[in-house]
């Protein structure tokens, strides 16, 4: 079970996908972060799932800077340094939704001199869990979480005409690239009329795998070659009109495949629907 954390209760107000304007960042941005040095902001709890996993995965996965581990009240002191950039977990809530539900994100957001947190310039943001929930474990993936965010900075550094208020829309023009991938499926996470990979089959003709949360984080770690998986960010139990955040990674390449959302109702569950399925299929 991961351990539920609120570093500094960091509640971004959005009214998009992404980060509120005053937070898009700038060209200058991404080439400041280069030569930034990345505080990675731990949870206050020293024991946290959390810190194990991210101090691991840092040292496995991070080259693009220099980085050091640092406390939430560290944070407070540091934030408008802009000779450092911060990786760290986001409380999300969006203003058009009535629920005031919150969401965590994963967030690399450089320093600035003046400001809220809400005006430090966000490079990547990407939705790990539904913040009241306790019983959701999204750490076994975050591997492939930092695999990505270096791999979308480094691509916005020679691209910075793709910078944009919603940069994982961006990646949906990956989804013809599943041809030849094989998906890996948690049954829990699908459609409840889709109980099999046979299922799958009548509305998704490419190769998938129900499989177990061991088999995906063996996937990561291996870097299991053409091996595509389903990251779902929602409620435990049903909260109509809340969000469901599906997205897919390669676990060779992290590249993103697929990022839609739903709201939830009697109609569509905290699930993977069979439009997803289809879309994927186009």
């Amino acid at each position: 079970m991961v351990m539920k954390y609120t570093i500094l209760s960091l509640v971004l107000l959005l009214c998009t996908m992404a980060a509120a304007q005053n937070s898009v960042p700038t060209p200058k941005d991404y080439e400041r972060f280069s030569e930034s040095r990345t505080l990675v902001v731990l949870d206050d709890n020293v024991m946290s799932d959390y810190n194990l996993t991210i101090k691991k995965a840092m040292e496995q996965e991070w080259k693009l800077t220099k980085y050091d581990f640092i406390t939430t009240k560290e944070f407070e002191t540091r934030r408008k340094d802009p000779s450092f950039s911060f990786l760290l977990t986001t409380t999300v809530t969006y203003e058009k939704d009535k629920t005031r539900a919150r969401y965590t994100y994963l967030s690399l957001l450089m320093g600035k001199e003046k400001g809220k947190v809400t005006d430090m310039p966000d490079l990547i943001s990407i939705p790990l869990d539904y913040a009241s929930d306790e019983n959701q474990d999204y750490t076994y993936k975050i591997n492939s979480f930092l695999r990505f965010i270096q791999n979308h900075v480094e691509m916005i550094k020679e691209n910075p005409k793709l910078i944009s208020k919603t940069p994982l829309v961006y990646y949906n023009k990956n989804i013809k690239s599943l041809k030849g991938k094989t998906i890996y499926f948690l049954a829990e996470e699908l459609d409840k009329d889709i109980k099999t990979e046979a299922d799958i089959a009548k509305v998704y003709p490419g190769a998938v795998k129900l499989v177990t949360r061991e088999e995906i984080t063996k996937a990561i770690n291996e870097r299991a070659k053409d091996v595509v998986f389903l990251h779902k960010v929602g409620p435990d139990k049903a909260k109509f009109n809340t969000r469901c955040f599906k997205i897919l990674l390669g676990a060779d390449d992290s590249q993103m495949y697929y990022f839609d959302y739903h709201n939830i109702d009697k109609k569509t569950p905290d699930r993977l629907l069979r439009k997803d399925l289809k879309k994927m299929a186009d």
